[in-house]
């Protein structure tokens, strides 16, 4: 059953992943204790699919609250996916998308974007770095290395960032393929991303608590407690984060 062979593929990235991104793993993680420890913000950000990365960290139960997720509407795959891939490839448009966030010298930005080619998550990188934020790229190295770049500058996502996170995927993100079919399939990025960042999280909480700092950490609704608890952070944190 070849659901098994994607699984395996599955299994056998993320055990890449932690044998290579270690330590691009623990320098993120330490990016963000130190930023939040400041009082920082992490912010995540990509385009049409990629959007999803900062769904994942946003306002979810058991991940940390000081975490700015930006969705930017024109970069969305509603109302209509093609849009966000013209979306993308704009330059300029990241600047205006910054300009309306809550932004501090000492922010953490976290940039997603699978191929690292396109305009506008190459810009968000650039001004992130421009407005004293510590940037990290989670991109595909095999697909970055495989297409040029689609900004003037000639530059990736990548180039700019203080650390750089390789979800160990094939170029074009598709890891299965079957004779007589000529498009691969099966995708890895989203899967391994998650991981990947949800690993940064995690080790960023347990940098905090050894450090003496006890994270806010949203807690399910779903929990008799947590309509309260979420509350209160929504409360703290709505004046600095935009979706909420």
């Amino acid at each position: 059953m070849l659901y098994k062979g994607y699984l395996q593929v599955i299994r056998d990235i993320l055990a890449k992943v932690e044998e290579t991104q270690a330590s691009s793993i623990e320098e993120a993680a330490r990016l963000v204790t130190e930023s939040l420890k400041k009082g920082g913000l992490l912010h995540v950000f990509g385009c049409g699919h990629s959007q999803m990365y900062g769904m994942e960290l946003f306002y979810r139960a058991g991940g940390l609250v000081p975490v700015n997720a930006i969705l930017t509407p024109a970069l969305s795959l509603e109302p209509k996916a093609p849009l966000s891939t013209f979306g993308e490839r704009q330059e300029g448009l990241a600047k205006t998308i910054l300009d309306n966030e809550d932004i501090s010298q000492g922010d953490v930005m976290i940039v997603v974007s699978t191929s690292a080619r396109n305009a506008v998550p190459i810009e968000m990188a650039m001004e992130a770095k421009q407005r004293g934020l510590k940037v990290i790229a989670l991109i595909s190295k095999n697909f970055a290395d495989s297409v040029t770049s689609r900004h003037s500058s000639g530059t990736k996502v990548h180039d700019h960032a203080d650390v750089v996170l390789d979800n160990c995927g094939d170029s074009g993100d598709a890891a299965m393929a079957i004779e007589g079919l000529e498009s691969r399939f099966g995708l890895t990025s989203s899967i391994i991303g998650f991981s990947i960042l949800q690993a940064i999280v995690v080790q960023a909480v347990d940098n905090l608590v050894k450090d003496g700092v006890n994270p806010p950490i949203w807690v399910s609704s779903n929990l008799d407690k947590g309509d309260l608890i979420n509350k209160n952070y929504i409360n703290q944190y709505r004046s600095r984060v935009g979706c909420l």
